[in-house]
């Protein structure tokens, strides 16, 4: 069965984003929610629904989630116990794919697995919904806009209120894993900068 194609970041083009919002949720003391690792990048949204990117190497990494509200698939473990029809999201992939799929630390089931061969995210071919565009991974890497990272950023104490500013949120996305203190300050004056900058530089 053929692979369907995915339009679909890069890697590389989710690190930056994924790197500012993990800085932000970090300085705020909820570093545990968006963070990275040695072989993978991370994320919950605090409400049950998560996404787990892991390198198999410098050209090949899986992404894996599931949106406990959205996710209509139910892949092996998932369908036994809710009694579904199982839809295999490996069907006619490479057998790499399988390197890591356990969906540890942050939940029970997976609902969607992509696999990128270097150039080009896939997928199994299936038609139903499995929750990756509703988790909303692009939203906190700010691939459509920062709004998220504004909200949650505007509760810094030193803004009195006030969201941040545009230019200093674009700032800290475009710069990702090599923010500055100033630039993170900007954003969250009064949260733990440091612990933001230690936060952003696991994605480098």
């Amino acid at each position: 069965m053929p692979l369907v194609k995915l339009n679909l970041p890069r890697p590389d083009e989710l690190r930056n984003g994924w790197a500012a919002f993990a800085a932000v949720l970090a300085a705020r003391g909820w570093g545990a929610d968006v963070y990275a690792t040695p072989n993978e990048w991370l994320y919950h949204d605090g409400g049950g629904n998560w996404v787990c990117l892991r390198f198999n190497s410098n050209h090949q990494a899986v992404m894996i989630g599931h949106d406990h509200e959205y996710t209509e698939t139910y892949f092996k473990e998932a369908a036994k116990y809710f009694d579904e029809e199982e839809t295999d999201l490996l069907a006619g992939a490479p057998e790499w794919w399988s390197f890591n799929l356990s969906p540890l630390p942050f939940g029970e089931w997976i609902g969607f697995i992509y696999g990128w061969d270097g150039d080009t995210w896939h997928r199994a071919e299936y038609n139903l919904s499995d929750g990756f565009d509703s988790v909303g991974l692009l939203k906190a890497c700010s691939l459509n806009g920062t709004d998220l990272l504004r909200d949650i950023a505007s509760d810094a104490p030193g803004l009195n209120g006030k969201p941040p500013s545009q230019d200093a949120l674009d700032a800290l996305v475009s710069a990702g894993p090599e923010i500055t203190y100033e630039q993170l300050e900007m954003v969250v004056p009064g949260w733990d900068i440091d612990a933001g900058l230690a936060a952003a530089r696991k994605f480098a």
